[in-house]
């Protein structure tokens, strides 16, 4: 017996002619009344349904719990004559698990994959009987509505309106007088990516499954041709055939079915061979390759930090495309073998920590060049606003003198520059200064102060940030070789300064 992968979707609609209360009065074998067609579904003869349950999303009414409730509710909140209902899923499970086990994966994929998005799930699991010589075939059914729940436990609406906006962001018109929109799902549940989410995580659950119990069997989610593997398929056979079959007539399509299932069988076993011997040949090749590299790694770790340099820089030497850029590779080499010589590196630890090291006191000199510019800017900024009030105030004092309105009126506009400007300074002076205004001489005494600690310190900053770049250039010459021999993808641009 072979583990079966079946998994269906389709979606329950008026247009079709379908009634969710009446698919869920089948599904779950039980009597509901439909109220919007004032009929009753009355499926308790059916047989083969062992177990059904609803389940809710937390933040779903209790009441919806009800099987005839909450179908009810959809119809009634569905309008449109051709509606779309519910979402309508058919999934095999496994003769080779029990009962319990089956129900169990059933009710954990729902959970997980439906109620967990935030939909209802109406699970019902069937085990049908068709004869004591027929293969068993349990199987479990969900519906669920496709108009979701919001979050305050109201129905809520299966999609939205998207305006198309111009360039200015503004609605665009149709001839009409309308707008223009999208219709946009208000849930992803309807995407063919979140089907091919749901349909992968029912194998990978199944599959767990059958591993921790020690079933070799496994199920794929994908189709035959995404599997790389042709099987054949068999034809229908139909209700009198099937009925026939039943009772140990044999017919010829039961005949060819049963040859196309013997032979896919084969074709499978032959693909599960190719594919463990191809994982072997793999295996195998993984093992060479990394004894390769083990002895290239040793041979490298052999080699001094200034061999590796030394090799890196004449290398990008040998490339250099004009005397210019020799000569510049060349200066950085030997920059580069002055610095090893000077911190004394002698492996690849030390080199990090000095990088480390180097750039952690180019940072901390930069927070203070940072801080001596910052607080230079403010001062430039209050002697600018000082000049533009100083200057600017004998129009003001002039236009404070004239009493006469028309003569002030055609003051302010003759002189309304120099005016806005003194407005202005003043304001954000009074801003920051509530009390006095600041003493020029005192701004530009403290400015020069700044100025010469900020020259020292910038000159050291650039000097600390320019031998860290030169660490790091060594570091990653070195890691270049290392990762060449690991086959890793070494980095095309050298980095060129500190960041």
């Amino acid at each position: 017996m072979m583990a079966l992968y079946h998994f269906q979707v389709a979606q329950l609609s008026r247009g079709k002619g379908q009634s969710a209360v009446a698919s869920a009065a089948y599904r779950s074998g039980e009597k509901l009344y439909d109220e919007y067609y004032n009929e009753t579904h009355d499926y308790t003869r059916k047989g083969g349904v062992l177990y059904s349950e609803i389940l809710l999303p937390d933040h779903v009414p209790k009441r919806l719990a009800n099987r005839e409730v909450l179908w009810n509710e959809l119809e009634s909140v569905e309008k449109h004559p051709k509606a779309q209902l519910a979402y309508s899923f058919d999934i095999a499970l496994q003769n080779e698990l029990s009962y319990e086990e089956n129900l169990d994966l059933a009710r954990t994929f729902v959970a997980e994959n439906f109620v967990a998005r935030g939909m209802i799930a109406d699970l019902s699991l069937h085990d049908p009987h068709k004869g004591k010589d027929a293969i068993p075939n349990p199987h479990f059914h969900v519906m669920c509505p496709i108009r979701p729940i919001d979050p305050d436990g109201n129905w809520g609406a299966k999609q939205h309106r998207q305006y198309v906006l111009d360039e200015n962001g503004e609605r665009i018109k149709k001839s009409n007088g309308t707008f223009q929109f999208n219709s946009v799902p208000s849930t992803d549940w309807g995407q063919p990516e979140t089907l091919m989410e749901w349909r992968k995580n029912w194998a990978d659950l199944v599959n767990r499954k059958f591993e921790e119990k020690g079933i070799p069997d496994r199920i794929d989610h994908r189709s035959y041709i995404d599997q790389g593997i042709d099987l054949i398929p068999s034809i229908h056979e139909g209700p009198a055939v099937r009925a026939m079959e039943a009772r140990g007539i044999r017919t010829d399509k039961g005949d060819f079915n049963r040859l196309i299932k013997k032979t896919n069988a084969l074709i499978t076993q032959l693909v599960d061979h190719i594919r463990e011997l191809a994982e072997w040949i793999s295996a195998l090749c993984e093992v060479i390759r990394e004894e390769k590299e083990n002895e290239r790694l040793a041979q490298l770790e052999r080699k001094t930090i200034y061999e590796l340099t030394e090799h890196y820089f004449w290398k990008r030497m040998a490339n250099a495309y004009s005397r210019k850029g020799f000569d510049a590779g060349r200066k950085k080499w030997n920059d580069a073998a002055d610095f090893l010589r000077t911190h004394k590196i002698q492996n690849l630890d030390d080199l990090a920590s000095t990088v480390s090291d180097l750039y952690s006191e180019a940072s901390r000199v930069c927070a203070d060049v940072k801080s001596l510019e910052k607080e230079m800017a403010e001062i430039r900024k209050d002697l600018d606003l000082l000049n533009k009030y100083i200057t600017n105030r004998p129009a003001y004092d002039s236009l404070c003198a004239i009493k006469n309105k028309n003569k002030s009126d055609r003051f302010k506009e003759e002189h309304n520059g120099e005016l806005t400007l003194y407005y202005m300074a003043r304001r954000t002076l009074k801003e920051k200064y509530p009390d006095r205004l600041p003493d020029p001489n005192t701004l530009r005494a403290r400015l020069k102060e700044l100025e010469d600690k900020h020259k020292p310190l910038f000159a050291e900053y650039k000097r600390l940030k320019e031998t860290a770049n030169l660490a790091y250039t060594i570091k990653k010459a070195i890691e270049a070789d290392y990762k060449r021999v690991l086959g890793e993808p070494e980095q095309h641009r050298e980095r060129e300064d500190a960041r």
